[in-house]
């Protein structure tokens, strides 16, 4: 196989190792809350929003010095560790005590860190300037996979199910546990690549990362705190931006599948609908990334309208909830909740709103990393760790007040933030466009 191949083969082999590793670790996110509701155990007093809090607190936290721990051990066994302790998280649901919840959220957020700073370097070496974009699409196509997988087979597991037994319980994560070291496992198979001029049919394990690349990621990662956080209209822009992004990425990953299984309105399929809406957010992630993804390419008028439409999306989708879930689903016991709010309970709305806001995400997600490459392209690294720290603390606060606000307070937050991040990003586009301009005139 010639070099370009077997690079193709890493990202392939990378894409399928996250997307059985996210199948079950995403599928254990949307459904952990309601899990934890139905425990029979007086000895367990652990919160999932708690722990997704934790999660996100510490993989901020962690991004200081996961370039360290990659560098040392290579990218391969880092995914490698990082994905056990993933499994780990999983497979403490089986028989769960509040210690070893909360140890195994500290560790996962630690995890992450390693595992998501292992993947971009993995990523990295395995592209040149001219196949990055159709890697990294290949990558995310396989990771939005597992949004479909694991929530099908929650539909299918708990359809009909009133109340989730205990054996109902282990049973989904034996099979998430297994499916996650699948995933675990699969980044062995990964190769370093051969230079370009190499003739070797044979590649090494990657297991250290390239040593000119090493010596300096750590750095780099230290260094984008000290030169970026706080500084300049830029900053200011992916700050706020990063801050709404956070915010909405808590609703849609952990909250609003949790709100949906408590509606009893909804029938028996309640909690098997946990499943449905979250395949109807991968639907929405996909063919959102997948067309304003090739339309970033040629769209003459700018990154400004598709961030315009993520926004009336999403205040559709907010608008449609406060009127079709009760306000106190997310804090509902195990019983659910039978409060009706201002129309009719509808599957079909709930369902709808779950597509919205897959598609309103995949509008901002691909615009603010079109915009942070373009407008950090010297700095990118540092800009790119700035966005997913902030990212992150804003995740780990929009989940501890979950465990306490009623639904309302949530949607009027996230619709604030939306409109700010999205004024001030439409601010960065201006300021972008009027810099290409400036560019392109002196060019001339």
């Amino acid at each position: 196989m010639n070099p370009e191949g077997k690079r193709l083969l890493n990202i392939v082999i990378l894409g399928f190792g996250f997307m059985f590793m996210f199948t079950a670790f995403q599928t254990c996110g949307n459904i952990e809350q309601t899990v934890i509701k139905s425990f029979n155990s007086t000895e367990f007093h652990g919160s999932g929003y708690t722990s997704m809090s934790i999660i996100y607190g510490v993989f901020s936290a962690s991004n200081l010095i996961a370039p360290s721990v990659v560098a040392v051990i290579g990218p391969q066994l880092s995914m490698f560790f990082s994905g056990l302790l993933y499994s780990g998280y999983i497979a403490m649901f089986i028989y769960p005590y509040t210690w070893s919840f909360y140890t195994a959220s500290v560790l996962v957020g630690i995890a992450a860190a390693v595992l998501w700073t292992a993947q971009g370097n993995v990523l990295a070496i395995n592209s040149s300037d001219s196949t990055i974009g159709r890697n990294s699409g290949i990558f995310w196509a396989l990771l939005q996979f597992s949004l479909f997988f694991g929530n099908l087979y929650i539909y299918c597991a708990w359809h009909g199910h009133v109340h989730i037994t205990d054996k109902d319980r282990q049973t989904v994560f034996i099979s998430l546990t297994v499916i996650s070291l699948v995933g675990c496992f699969l980044f062995f198979l990964i190769r370093k690549p051969d230079p370009e001029s190499s003739n070797s049919e044979v590649s090494e394990p990657l297991l250290q990362a390239e040593s000119t690349e090493s010596s300096t990621t750590s750095s780099q990662a230290l260094d984008a705190f000290g030169k970026f956080v706080f500084k300049g209209f830029e900053l200011t822009v992916l700050q706020n931006a990063s801050c709404a992004h956070g915010l909405e990425l808590t609703f849609y990953s952990g909250v609003y599948g949790t709100c949906i299984g408590a509606m009893t309105r909804f029938g028996q399929d309640a909690k098997s609908l946990i499943g449905i809406s979250g395949i109807c957010i991968g639907v929405g992630e996909i063919l959102g990334g997948g067309v304003f993804g090739m339309l970033n390419k040629c769209n003459r008028f700018g990154r400004n309208p598709v961030v315009l439409l993520g926004l009336i999306t999403h205040f559709v989708a907010f608008y449609l909830i406060f009127l079709n879930i009760a306000s106190d689903a997310p804090l509902a016991p195990e019983a659910g909740t039978d409060l009706q709010a201002y129309i009719s309970p509808s599957v079909g709305v709930a369902l709808l709103c779950s597509f919205l806001l897959g598609l309103g995400d995949s509008c901002f997600n691909t615009q603010l990393l079109s915009i942070i490459g373009f407008l950090f392209r010297e700095n990118s690294a540092p800009a790119f760790a700035v966005f997913k720290f902030i990212q992150s603390i804003m995740a780990a606060l929009a989940f501890f007040y979950s465990n306490y606000l009623l639904l309302h307070w949530q949607l009027l937050i996230l619709v604030l933030s939306g409109f700010m991040g999205s004024m001030t990003f439409f601010m960065a586009e201006w300021h972008a466009e009027s810099s290409r301009r400036e560019s392109d005139y002196d060019s001339i």
